[in-house]
């Protein structure tokens, strides 16, 4: 076995890897885009971005991800969401992973995830790809040289792309794998070459680790003003958490994954994980420009073998086509990854029926119950087998697949911090208006920005403001800038009745999605629903 590269004093021998190949230890990111493209793993593009295809995973395998049920989890774990396997069926896999790796070149990150040092998480990432090592290697975050050297992990993720579960061997669903052990803190991520299950990983791992110690771990992205108020943005894929944080006028301090504590807010990751797709310069120019940066990977991006060009516009491999690049790619991005305590969240969703406002303001019990609720709506040519009909998703704490623990858990300890903190939030819709999705139209990027900037310096809180009939929240009248017109859906589209007979429906899935809540909230949480029986204005 050749070592390659700075390795640590505690090695793969700890988890049974054994009788390998060359090992290449914290290549960084040139070697690593080096030894990519030798390897033929991928493709360099005009302007230095390594452009890969992930070939039929395109996105996350949910149905392949699994918790091992263990004694010491056993009773933590939310098995309604997280599909459990025996630890038997888990040795006999990490085995099988072992004989996989031997004779086999293979590539190890040491990082950290969390940029708080009294909460961040030592995770070595083993992989048999060299795209996969720079992937996460921008995802997470690099221990300076002298801890690099003691580095001693937490967690290990082994991620082989090569290797295919057997079901009848392993317990799982097909030859896709990534199950998690807790106990043996371990992460087996097999038969997917999509680079996001690593990343996620990491994310649920800290999902489960954090909330005993009273901090709250959330799906969104953070951003801070020049008089360093921060702010949080939830939401789902497609809703704009990415493309809004990343204001020309404040601090990013990371995109996705962040810890909230008794200090403050502190990024996850050491990078960002934007969708590509149909990116414009215009509305999206600090992401835009990584794709002409050197080390960018670039998942499913469409690209001109012989001049080398890339078309950001065609989605034939993937409408979920995705870049990965280092934080510090984008020009105000926060050096430390953290910021003080928030004084806005901002919940996102992408309403695709066209009935929510563009802006709303919640109380905490709204706030709460519409963390649970993680509502956004999907539309044909975002997902495979979706028809002409927008389809609802609730993604509960606007991140279900990555939540191991029940999600009382998170709305409890959030609705608590919002509290303690005195935050003001906010539901955004960034979706249709003027009907729904097929009559109506996108919100406009320009719309939602004003909105954000009125609410995040102050002013919306002193705005005129209506009780909406369905929601019950409060919406601005007028604000500067804005058409009033766009700030009350119902006025935007032209039959009136139709919005009517949209918002029933609409309210009617909020309810009936929540009714498995309602055991575990108070209340106030409860009569924070959409009314049923409320007169359209």
């Amino acid at each position: 076995m050749q070592t390659i590269g700075q390795a640590s004093a505690h090695g793969l021998d700890r988890i049974g890897l054994k009788n390998l190949g060359r090992v290449y230890w914290n290549l960084p990111m040139a070697s690593l885009v080096q030894e990519a493209v030798e390897r033929r793993e991928g493709l360099m593009a005009k302007d230095g971005p390594l452009v890969v295809k992930t070939g039929i995973h395109t996105g996350r395998s949910a149905g392949d991800k699994f918790v091992v049920r263990e004694p010491s989890v056993d009773r933590h774990i939310w098995w309604d969401n997280n599909k459990s396997m025996t630890p038997a069926h888990f040795d006999a896999l990490l085995n099988s992973f072992r004989s996989y790796a031997q004779g086999r070149d293979i590539f190890v990150q040491d990082l950290f995830g969390g940029a708080d040092t009294t909460h961040r998480l030592p995770v070595r990432v083993v992989t048999e790809l060299a795209w996969h090592s720079l992937f996460i290697q921008h995802l997470l975050i690099e221990p300076t040289t002298g801890e690099r050297q003691a580095f001693a992990p937490d967690f290990t993720i082994i991620d082989f792309p090569g290797f295919q579960a057997d079901p009848a061997l392993h317990g799982t669903a097909s030859g896709t794998v990534i199950a998690v052990s807790f106990e043996k803190k371990l992460v087996l991520i097999g038969g997917t070459s999509y680079a996001g299950e690593m990343k996620k990983s990491v994310f649920t791992i800290l999902n489960y680790l954090l909330p005993p110690k009273n901090v709250m771990p959330m799906h969104c992205s953070v951003n801070v003003g020049k008089s360093k108020e921060s702010a949080i943005f939830f939401g789902l894929s497609g809703t704009g958490k990415t493309t809004l944080s990343a204001d020309p006028n404040r601090t990013l301090v990371g995109d996705d994954e962040h810890g909230w504590s008794e200090t403050g807010l502190f990024n996850f990751e050491g990078g960002c994980y934007a969708k590509m797709i149909r990116l414009s310069p215009e509305a999206e120019p600090e992401i835009y420009a990584t794709t002409k940066r050197f080390g960018t990977v670039l998942e499913n991006v469409v690209i001109d073998e012989a001049t080398r060009e890339l078309d950001l516009n065609d989605a034939s491999l993937a409408e979920n086509s995705r870049g990965a690049y280092p934080i510090s790619y984008i020009p105000n991005a926060s050096t430390t990854g953290l910021a003080g305590q928030p004084a806005n969240i901002m919940m996102l969703t992408a309403d695709a029926f066209g009935v929510l406002p563009p802006i709303s303001k919640l109380t905490p019990s709204q706030a709460m119950y519409h963390f649970l609720s993680g509502f956004t709506a999907k539309v044909a040519g975002t997902e495979k087998g979706l028809g002409k009909e927008p389809q609802p998703t609730f993604s509960t704490c606007f991140g279900a697949p990555f939540m191991p623990r029940h999600p009382t858990e998170y709305g409890n300890l959030l609705r608590t911090l919002i509290a303690q903190h005195k935050v003001d939030c906010w539901l955004v819709n960034t979706g249709w208006t003027g009907g729904a999705f097929g009559t109506g139209s996108r919100m406009p990027i320009k719309v939602t920005r004003a909105l954000l900037s009125a609410a995040l310096d102050g002013t919306l809180k002193t705005a005129q403001m209506r009780i909406d009939p369905h929601f019950g929240f409060e919406v601005p009248v007028a604000v500067p800038g804005v058409d009033s017109k766009i700030l009350n859906p119902r006025e935007t589209w032209a039959d009136k009745t139709a919005y009517d007979r949209q918002a029933i429906k609409l309210v009617q899935m909020f309810r009936d999605n929540f009714k498995k809540f309602e055991a575990h909230v108070g209340a106030d949480v409860k009569a924070a629903a959409p009314k049923l029986a409320q007169a359209a204005e």
